[in-house]
């Protein structure tokens, strides 16, 4: 690790024990050190890192004299720790972005408490400075929420705004598909400007556009949470894409309707006893080459 990157992460307190035994083999520690006790005066949100600079050259040269030997390295210290405070400055005015990837499920635990169960292939963003201010994060994906009491809590997705009365649900935005599920409390959804307000166990469908009805929802929480996907009359092409991010494969059809409807659920832990369940429903037979799987009907 350089130096720059070091002197970085120390003034975020973010050294472990072996990186910090290196920063403080730096040889102008003592120098940091001092200058770093000097600094703590600024205000990250008023510090500007090119006035403060321009400062020291100016009275550099208006003294009319070279800085002494000992001096060199101070000036050095001084402009990379300047660089730094910008750097710590912009970062903490960026978005918390978290990804999840082929197969990949995380939770996140927002500035407020609530939390954040990200499915696969999911992306979620969200700033940590205007939190207080507003409770607000952007989903592309699918997650499910448990929300801390508290202000107005927003998720903004392309398809529609969800908006939280309740504690407990889950949104789901993929392409042309667009749900979303209370569990617990009220949730308001805004589909092209107008919203609808979900009390638990209703649902709000949109597939290709169209609004689709849905059966009162019984369980307690996704059964994506537990490994698994489960479907109700829902268009196979739904159940493939889901199979697809799940497993990390390319599904290819043969003789098959993607846009019938399939009731049944696959597990995330045995790719074979999945294909097993979105098959044997429709009598299919299924092969595997590698990373591609193709299915074939009757």
């Amino acid at each position: 690790m350089d130096r720059e990157e070091l002197i970085s992460k120390w003034l975020d307190n973010n050294l472990n024990n072996q990186e910090l035994q290196a920063f403080k083999n730096l040889e102008d520690y003592d120098d940091l050190i001092k200058l770093n006790t000097n600094l703590q005066a600024f205000k990250a949100d008023n510090y500007d890192t090119s006035k403060q600079l321009e400062n020291v050259l100016y009275t550099i040269k208006s003294k009319n004299q070279q800085p002494t030997h000992w001096f060199k390295p101070f000036i050095r210290v001084a402009a990379i720790l300047a660089v730094c405070f910008s750097l710590y400055y912009f970062a903490t005015t960026l978005d918390t972005k978290i990804t999840t990837e082929f197969a990949q499920k995380t939770t996140i635990e927002l500035p407020d408490a609530s939390r954040v169960s990200l499915n696969t292939k999911s992306y979620l963003a969200f700033n940590k400075k205007d939190w207080k201010q507003e409770r607000e994060v952007e989903l592309h994906g699918e997650a499910f929420f448990k929300v801390a009491k508290g202000s107005s809590f927003k998720v903004k997705t392309t398809s529609g705004i969800v908006t939280v009365y309740g504690t407990q649900f889950n949104v789901k935005q993929r392409d042309n598909y667009f749900e979303v599920i209370c569990y617990e409390g009220l949730v308001g959804v805004t589909y092209n400007d107008q919203e609808t307000k979900l009390k638990p166990g209703n649902s709000f469908l949109i597939i290709d556009g169209k609004v689709i009805a849905k059966e009162k929802e019984n369980r307690t929480m996704p059964s994506w949470l537990n490994n698994a996907s489960t479907f109700r009359s829902l268009p196979y092409k739904t159940v493939l894409a889901e199979f697809e991010r799940q497993y990390h494969v390319d599904i290819t059809l043969i003789g098959i309707d993607s846009e019938q409807l399939f009731t049944g659920s696959f597990g995330h832990d045995n790719i074979d006893v999945a294909l097993k369940s979105i098959t044997l429903p429709l009598h299919a037979t299924y092969s595997k080459t590698n990373n591609t799987i193709t299915l074939k009907g009757e």
